[in-house]
């Protein structure tokens, strides 16, 4: 089961957001690889920026974006990170992955419209909307896709308990 707030961050909060993520200053960290399974042909890569994992703040941007943690019922943070999918010519639709290997919860907040989109183990596709919050089982499959019509596809990925 899983849920959707639309307008999830209030007006000065989102903007905030956009601001820090797209600016000129804020750290992204190149990764090789997205979710690729056992293809060992696609080569996607994308960037991140990982803010708490491992039981621990790892960034200093943490507490910029702490009040997020706090809009949500989490009892427990197990990760907090920030993804930017560089845009593809054609979607391209990232292999089923689950988040973690044991019963936790996943939040996802989009920060840009865009034409990619998450799809849920049930086949639900998730349309990536600016300020749009979608809460489900992050240990259940579910697939990410990178975008088109953007010069990047934003989001704010957290999972806990």
């Amino acid at each position: 089961m899983h849920r959707i707030v639309d307008n999830f961050l209030n007006d000065n909060d989102f903007r905030f957001v956009c601001d820090q993520l797209t600016g000129d200053v804020f750290p992204w960290f190149f990764q090789k690889d997205i979710n690729v399974g056992n293809d060992p042909v696609i080569t996607d890569s994308f960037f991140t920026h990982v803010l708490f994992k491992d039981n621990k703040v790892n960034s200093e941007y943490f507490d910029h974006f702490k009040f997020i943690v706090d809009a949500i019922d989490c009892k427990a943070l197990i990760r907090f990170k920030i993804n930017c999918y560089p845009p593809t010519e054609k979607i391209k639709i990232h292999d089923p992955h689950i988040d973690h290997n044991f019963e936790h919860k996943g939040f996802l907040l989009y920060i840009n419209d865009n034409d990619g989109y998450t799809i849920l183990e049930d086949g639900s596709k998730i349309e990536s909307v600016a300020n749009r919050a979608l809460f489900f089982d992050a240990s259940r499959p579910h697939q990410s896709t990178t975008a088109t019509n953007v010069k990047a596809r934003f989001n704010i990925n957290i999972n806990y308990f």
